[in-house]
């Protein structure tokens, strides 16, 4: 049986550091930086720490040993739950959270069993609470409405309300969206405890395994730094092997960062120690106490086993882990031998395998093997094994028993995942799930690439971008580890490409393709590519992101051709090969799965636009009304708003009376979803349907709306559409200055973004009817006419531009 007592002796010196760092009043960061070898005991001094400091310190842990806390937004969230059940209000980050986490999943709705905390939340629970089951989309704008329709907590609403950041949210990329979180998180705690607060990192190596301190894997840690130079009214406590290495990379850390070694116990605390463990005999005292060089890991292992003078006779700390091993019952050794295996592990868990290997099972037995002083609580029902346990334990079992072991556990974590979805302590449990059988798919050998990209993809819709790099992460360092698959290995490029594109990170997707000179069958050089091109297309390097999705469109027969060849019908018809993009939707069609009704849905309004930009305006119709029923089939709420755009969009010239009405609605709806690109381009075609009927005073308006919005998006090509139909505001007002610089400016922007030719030939055409085309201009025109495809098609393109010139500057 376990010892059930820990005695905890001679850490004076060090329990007076963290006091004396406690007492200092300070305005900047402090860590006090916990180092020492593995088993010297700095888990319990944690565990001292945080209760000497319960009554005067609101505190929280994470234990990087646990995977899922070395990803940030779920630690932030574990932080949030433990502190937040103290009394620490989170309400801005808890709104920042959920737009995040919308942002990373715009085809779901938000709900309390979305949300890892949504019910440890007042905001969000007010929030979803008062929708009384209409479905939540978590946009900055949307929520803080719907907060400010909450009917309690007043004065607590107007403050987050009126928040400045918040109210900025929607406006942000994805990863300044990311660091705001990690903002409002340090504010939060900051401004919401009525105590001095502490966190506490424990086993920092998990992170950033010591012999990989620079390069990429120092980049696994960014968050945690970015969190506590932010956190300058508490302390954080970092327990790691080796002293925290920040001010080689910034020197300004050296004033924030108090190392404090824990060194090996002196002889008389190991005596003490192993008497108050019940080891009567004075010379198995003697014994242990030098055989374990002063590491609490050892001497309490001799304390489990009430190790004797006899056994412990010329030991080392090695014999004595053996010793312990040796006197252990065999059923529970074999036991804690199999669980070793796991990262993490519960009852259900211990019983399964158990089971499969007819050890046993009962109640009694978990309760003894959970008792032992090397297994350590993981969440609010899980437990790991110490690290030293675990790699030893491990050790004993031979390759072929850990492929079974793996391959048991990932039969488990595969059924958990695909079970209701939880929360426990602020990790999304299904995510967990995801991440923990992918990494036992991976060490039982039998998972590929796309095996891992479809964990990846599960990943993602259920754990946002930090599930997508919880499995990234687990797959580097089995790389790390073993030789080098290279079909896993170009798995890892493309999972950190596409997590880079997540974020608009077009440098590193581009650094990390900078050419595609591998096979493009397999589904992760595809997608690698595919990624690459992306980054691309952020970038601006259109014509270089179309001969990528064209690679992949010609090269690889799996579905990410058919999403590559989305993307590259999109640049096609954006470039005016209109005959080029028909056929590829044609035959995107035709392949893709009848109940892939969203890629459908996206494949027929990218037919709309292809007709509409190519003025074939009741081809357009038909196509939106056939991708507007896909979508409502589907319930895909992003793809219903967008439609409403484009109905305003083609009705501002088939019907503008109608379109005034309709654009009204889109622009709620988008509104609503935080989509100001699309905002801007439903005010667009308020605009452009206002200017039709007359009404030049709300069409100026609109124009100007359309534009704060479109710059807002950085939607560069939107931004110069909506200009260059202001120019036939100005020009119908009388001021043919105005138009000519808006023409000239759209002309610009357009020939910068290399698209929409048939929009350039109507700002020719504009410029010859206000007398102000010129050399240049012809040119830009001319060399617009010769993108359009099919050739044949251009006479009837050209027409229907100058017509288009001449009614607009007729309407009245």
């Amino acid at each position: 049986m376990a010892a059930l007592h820990r005695p905890f002796v001679d850490r004076e010196s060090v329990i007076a550091g963290f006091t004396e760092a406690l007492r200092i009043p300070r305005e900047a960061p402090c860590v006090f930086n916990l180092v020492g070898v593995g088993g010297i005991g700095k888990s319990r001094l944690l565990q001292e720490f945080k209760q000497r400091s319960a009554g005067t310190h609101r505190s929280a842990t994470i234990d990087l040993q646990v995977p899922a806390m070395r990803q940030q937004e779920d630690a932030l969230a574990v932080l949030r739950v433990e502190l937040g059940r103290q009394g620490v209000r989170f309400d801005r980050f808890d709104i920042a959270y959920a737009v995040l986490w919308q942002r990373l999943h715009p085809h779901l709705r938000l709900s309390a069993k979305e949300l890892p905390f949504a019910g440890e939340s007042e905001a969000l629970s007010q929030i979803i609470d008062g929708a009384a089951g209409v479905p939540v989309f978590g946009t900055g704008v949307g929520l803080l409405r719907l907060l400010g329709k909450a009917t309690s907590g007043m004065r607590q609403r107007h403050r987050v309300r009126s928040d400045a950041t918040l109210r900025q949210l929607d406006d942000l990329t994805n990863a300044e969206l990311a660091d705001a979180v990690t903002y409002l998180f340090a504010e939060d705690l900051r401004d919401g405890s009525d105590r001095p607060y502490l966190l506490f990192v424990d086993a920092y190596e998990a992170l950033v395994p010591a012999p990989a301190r620079s390069g990429r894997a120092m980049a696994q840690d960014v968050w945690l730094r970015d969190l506590i130079v932010q956190l300058d009214g508490g302390v954080v406590v970092v327990a790691s092997r080796e002293p925290l290495a920040w001010a080689e990379h910034d020197p300004a850390w050296t004033e924030v960062i108090r190392h404090q070694r824990v060194d090996g116990l002196p002889m008389a605390a190991r005596l003490e120690l192993l008497a108050d463990g019940g080891i009567a005999d004075p010379a198995a005292r003697q014994a242990i106490a030098i055989a374990s060089q002063g590491l609490p890991f050892y001497l309490h292992l001799a304390v489990d086993t009430r190790t004797t003078a006899r056994q412990a006779a010329a030991v080392s700390s090695e014999e004595i882990l053996r010793r312990f091993l040796a006197h252990v019952a065999p059923d529970e050794i074999r036991t804690l031998e199999l669980l070793s295996v796991a990262r993490i592990f519960d009852y259900e868990i211990f019983q399964a395998v158990a089971d499969a290997f007819d050890l046993p099972r009962h109640r009694m037995a978990w309760e003894s093997l959970t008792a032992y002083s090397f297994v350590y609580p993981a969440g609010a029902h899980g437990r790991r094994l110490h690290q030293l346990m675990r790699a030893a334990l491990g050790d004993r079992l031979s390759a072929g028993t850990l492929r079974d072991v793996h391959t048991l556990l990932r039969g488990l974590w595969d059924a958990r995942a695909g079970g209701d979805h939880a929360a426990e302590d602020g990790v999304a449990t299904r995510a967990r799930a995801i991440r923990e059988a992918a990494y036992c798919g991976l060490r039982a050998g039998v998972l590929d690439g796309a095996d891992i990209l479809a964990y990846a993809d599960r990943a993602m819709t259920h754990g946002a971008k930090q599930g997508l790099d919880g499995v990234a992460q687990d797959l580097r360092a089995h790389l790390d580890t073993s030789s080098a698959d290279p079909d896993l290995v170009q798995t890892a490029l493309c999972l950190e490409a596409e997590s880079a594109v997540l974020l608009g990170d077009a440098e590193t997707a581009t650094r990390l393709t900078p050419a595609i000179d591998w096979p493009l069958d397999g589904a992760p050089g595809a997608r690698l590519a595919l990624a690459g091109a992306h980054g691309r297309r952020i970038a601006g390097a259109t014509g270089e992101a179309q001969s990528l999705f064209r690679q992949v469109w010609d090269h690889h027969s799996g579905p990410v051709r058919l999403r590559a060849g989305f993307c590259m019908a999109d640049l096609d018809m954006c470039q005016g090969r209109f005959g080029d993009a028909l056929s590829i939707t044609q035959q995107i069609l035709a392949d893709a799965p009848d109940d892939d009704l969203v890629l459908r849905g996206d494949v027929s309004r990218l037919q709309h636009l292809g007709f509409r930009f190519g003025f074939d305006l009741d081809s357009s119709a038909r196509s939106l009304e056939t991708a507007a029923a896909l979508y409502e089939q589907a319930g895909a709420i992003i793809g219903q708003a967008d439609i409403k755009t484009n109905r305003a969009e083609l009705l501002a010239w088939t019907d503008p009376p109608r379109a005034v009405a309709t654009a009204a609605d889109a622009i709620e709806t988008q509104r609503g979803l935080g989509a100001h690109h699309e905002m801007g381009k439903a005010f667009t075609a308020l605009a452009i349907a206002q200017f039709r009927l007359g009404q030049h005073i709300p069409a100026a308006a609109s124009f100007q709306a359309a534009t704060e919005a479109l710059e807002r998006a950085r939607y560069r090509s939107g931004r110069a559409r909506a200009e260059l139909f202001r120019a036939f505001l100005h020009a119908r007002t009388g001021d043919t200055a105005a138009a000519e610089a808006s023409a000239r400016w759209a002309i610009a922007e357009l020939v910068a973004a290399d698209v929409y030719p048939t929009l350039l030939m109507v700002a020719g055409h504009l410029l010859d009817a206000l007398g102000a085309s010129d050399e240049r201009t012809a040119a830009v025109a001319d060399r617009a006419r010769d993108q359009i495809s099919p050739p044949d098609l251009l006479p009837f393109l050209d027409e229907r531009a100058r017509g288009l010139v001449t009614a607009m500057l007729e309407d009245a």
